[in-house]
């Protein structure tokens, strides 16, 4: 993951837990009898859905229609997502190993049942049958129908049935050692004993948040211990060895994991007729090629180089005046402490204070607050029926909300919280769309489910918890997401929420970010904890300030990140040495030299996610940043610019293609200029 100290809990698979995994980029078969599920907790979801495919298939083609057909395709994917989503997720979150368990199983059922269905020739040869009577179609409804035929084209159905076969042997491999790659992640156990001698600078809250052992103490990999440290511990060394068991957690069983996926990846994009995965996976998306990615970064990278040479020399400066060393070198492991260290010295900007404002209750009302009169929407905590509506709580720190339309007093979805860090427990920051939007056929209205998971510190016996800056604008971001899931109006599930070209669903999230950096917003919520008083004026200039502090090495970091995932998909063959492209790349592209010993994607989640995507999140903030100039044209807290974006983005889902959307809401082209601002870089 990203190793500053803003970005990585965000970027964690904001994963959005897509759903559109399972179906786009696995491919489905269903089996007809209940015996072949017998034992497994999916069993009646699967059998169901079975049955649904089944009438499917029975129609007489001469009577075939759009809802019969396509619609009823729809139909059976959103309810067995109904059926079986939440079981899945809790392979994420809940404390109950069995139940952890169960929920991977889950998963793999449902993902190797969808590899199935899209191999199905009968079922393909309905949707033929229906598209070849050319029905006369527009709007949402030909979209579905091409959105169809799409997916089957690339799941193989122009294959012969030999092929056909070996591909899905080749996806039902790839979804077993996918979901094993993530579980791997999740159960990693790395602790680091440290004295608290080499734990100098460290904050008291942070000490009474970590275990001991006979008085030494067994630092953690999750984001409140990581964090923490790299930003404040006085000891280098110390900060080395934390960031090496950092870039070592998975293990060399994950590094071998994943070349072995990057071999069937390479594979099945063969079978399918790609040159190598990432034209595979980058088709479907706004890029629509591996080529417009790299002449993106082609474009970029020299634009940054300059302000991140000034940043690394800003940095070393700083770290040869602590040090006392006038040779010593800058290393990956000091640039968050220098970077705090540079914001209280230079900018007067003290983090841990900063942090003394934003007490984590009065965030979520100043979220809530915030939304509710930007979107016309009320929330309402309903933990206490989450066991009656179907989806029961998993923890006691989980609370679970309902979202009103004010105009409408229409209820129109509901998210669950889940905010502090626990053992087994997904370790980053992501927000889980686990029931999407749908009308049916009787007029029923099946409202959206999202989930919000974070990983922030819990209250202490003397705080409550405390968040930093960083923190309140990964909340927001994630909020971002949930908002997405929560306002969608798609008539069909294919196309609700988040259900958008992954490389534009980080410009909602991403363009939420900027409410934490304004003025008037944080004087909403944001009060010391102690005495109730308003976020200090000039502590704001001095972030605002320090705002491009650094900004050019951490976006090299971004297109660090994207190259790799991206370099790891290019090969035709699939045979990479992972290790040896991400040091290599590391040396390219950093200003860093790259460490030996370390294998950091052996837990780079996104790599059984957003799989040649990860560029996705540069490439998004460009639309991100444009969409927000609309908002300081009439206001952050504007209800009629809120209004707007939601009716024009956050409401139609996938329902439209996303440029258009872009260019509806800024009634213009969309522009670079304002990205390039946000990354500090001079704009002509």
């Amino acid at each position: 993951m990203k190793h500053d100290s803003r970005v990585p809990a965000r970027l964690s698979l904001c994963l959005c837990a897509l759903w559109a995994l399972s179906i786009v980029a696995t491919a489905p078969l269903p089996l007809a009898a209940a015996d072949k599920y017998e034992g497994s907790p999916v069993a009646a979801a699967l059998v169901k859905a079975d049955a649904a495919v089944e009438r499917i298939i029975a129609v007489a083609d001469g009577k075939r229609t759009l809802a019969n057909t396509i619609v009823a395709i729809d139909d059976l994917i959103v309810q067995l997502r109904l059926d079986t989503e939440f079981l899945q997720f809790m392979a994420y979150v809940s404390p109950d190993t069995a139940l952890r368990n169960q929920g991977q199983k889950a998963e793999v059922s449902v993902r190797n049942w969808m590899i199935a269905v899209l191999k199905r020739e009968d079922l393909y040869g309905a949707i033929k049958a229906y598209a070849d009577s050319k029905p006369k179609l527009d709007g949402l409804d030909a979209r579905l129908l091409k959105r169809t035929l799409r997916d089957y084209r690339r799941a193989g159905m122009a294959l012969e049935a030999k092929q056909r076969d070996e591909l899905k042997e080749l996806q039902v491999e790839l979804s077993k050692k996918s979901i094993e790659f993530e579980s791997t992640i999740r159960a990693d156990e790395t602790r680091v004993p440290l004295t608290k001698a080499e734990l100098k600078g460290m904050p008291d809250q942070w000490f009474e948040t970590q275990p001991t052992s006979d008085g030494i103490y067994m630092v953690g990999m999750d984001y409140p211990s990581f964090l923490p440290l790299m930003n404040y511990c006085e000891s280098g060394l110390t900060r080395q060895k934390v960031w090496i068991a950092y870039k070592r957690r998975g293990g060399l069983k994950n590094v071998k994991q994943i070349e072995e996926i990057l071999a069937l990846r390479a594979k099945v994009a063969n079978l399918l007729g790609y040159s190598h995965p990432a034209d595979y996976e980058t088709e479907i998306r706004m890029s629509k090629s591996a080529t417009a990615v790299i002449d993106f970064y082609k474009k970029l990278r020299p634009l940054l180089r300059k302000k991140a040479q000034l940043d690394f020399a800003e940095y070393t400066a700083a770290k040869r005046k602590h040090t006392g060393r006038k040779d010593a070198k800058l290393k990956p492991w000091d640039q968050s402490f220098y970077e705090k260290r540079l914001m209280r010295e230079k900018y007067a900007v003290d983090s841990e204070k900063v942090r003394e404002y934003f007490p984590l209750q009065r965030v979520i009302d100043g979220l809530f607050s915030i939304t509710q009169s930007l979107y016309g929407l009320s929330y309402k905590e309903i933990t206490g029926q989450a066991k009656k509506l179907g989806t029961p709580i998993w923890h006691p720190d989980v609370k679970l909300y309902e979202v009103t339309d004010i105009e409408s007093k229409t209820m129109i979805g509901r998210f669950f919280l889940d905010l502090h860090p626990r053992p087994n427990k997904y370790g980053h920051a992501a927000q889980w769309g686990l029931h999407p939007r749908k009308e049916w056929a009787d007029g029923r209205v099946q409202r959206p489910l999202a989930a919000l998971v974070c990983n922030f510190t819990k209250p202490t016996k003397d705080a409550p918890s405390l968040l930093s800056h960083d923190e309140v604008e990964t909340f927001f971001h994630e909020f971002g997401h949930c908002l997405h899931s929560i306002l969608t109006e798609s008539k069909y599930g294919e196309f609700s929420g988040t259900s958008v070209a992954r490389d534009f669903v980080e410009a909602p999230s991403q363009m939420f970010e900027h409410w934490v950096w304004d003025a008037k917003v944080l004087k909403t919520f944001a009060r010391h904890y102690k005495t109730g008083a308003e976020f200090p004026d000039e502590l704001l200039d001095g972030m605002v300030k320090a705002k491009y502090l650094g900004s050019g090495m951490k976006a090299e970091h971004q297109i660090y990140y994207g190259m790799v995932d991206m370099t790891y998909h290019l090969k035709p063959d699939g045979k990479v040495d992972t290790t040896q492209v991400g040091l290599d790349l590391y040396d390219e592209i950093e200003l860093y030299d790259s460490v030996p010993g370390t294998h950091f994607q052996a837990s780079f989640g996104h790599l059984t996610g957003y799989q040649a995507g990860y560029y996705g999140y540069l490439w998004s903030l460009v639309y991100a940043e444009d969409m927000f100039q609309r908002f300081q044209e009439l206001g952050m807290l504007s209800p009629k610019a809120g209004r707007e974006y939601r009716k024009k983005i956050l409401a139609r889902g996938g329902t439209v293609d996303e440029m258009q959307m872009v260019r509806e809401f800024l009634g213009r082209e969309p522009r670079m200029e304002p990205f390039l601002r946000k990354l500090g870089l001079e704009v002509e």
